[in-house]
């Protein structure tokens, strides 16, 4: 009996770990296209945790960047800005220590995929301060072809997709992931 409920034990998880890499392989073969599909599918599903805060699509932004009319506030872990960031970003902390010195500009929240940017976007509203949020994060500015950079500010090819969920970056894109421990703290 013992032996029957190690055996099933083993074999389940063999086929989480098979199945997991399947679908790995599958996102391998998916276009940008099939990509930007799935990242803009997901956020629709986190948008009903914030369903108030104002959208900004991608191009949108891009083109209030190009006017020099947008700060980008970075709500993702210190880690993750590391790897890459959009460009004229500035992490929360910052932005919460000086919110008075954005006003003249769109301020635009994200992160991965802007579920936290979102939350973020909300409970700054709850404070006055009226912030949108990129529609589908970092992963779809880097699908409708937005640039990011490095600290140092170098144009990069790799985005922080935090874990195998969201691991949807663009084809010619690193994509660098947390390990569970990353994730917790």
């Amino acid at each position: 009996m013992q032996q029957n409920r190690m055996s099933t034990l083993l074999l389940s998880i063999l086929g989480l770990i098979l199945c997991h890499t399947d679908i790995a392989l599958g996102k391998n073969d998916m276009t940008d296209a099939d990509k930007k599909d799935v990242v803009y599918r997901m956020y629709a599903g986190y948008k009903k945790d914030f369903p108030a805060v104002r959208d900004i699509s991608p191009q949108q932004a891009m083109d209030l960047l190009n006017q020099e009319k947008v700060v980008f506030v970075d709500t993702r872990k210190p880690a993750e800005m590391d790897v890459s960031m959009l460009p004229a970003a500035v992490p929360e902390q910052e932005f919460l220590s000086h919110p008075d010195q954005y006003k003249d500009k769109t301020i635009v929240a994200y992160c991965t995929i802007s579920y936290r940017s979102g939350v973020f976007a909300h409970d700054m509203a709850k404070r006055g301060i009226m912030i949108a949020n990129l529609k589908g994060g970092i992963l779809a500015w880097t699908l409708e072809g937005g640039k990011v950079y490095d600290g140092s500010g170098q144009e990069v090819r790799r985005v922080h997709v935090y874990g195998d969920k969201w691991d949807y970056a663009p084809a010619g894109y690193e994509s660098v992931k947390f390990g569970l421990w990353d994730k917790m703290f």
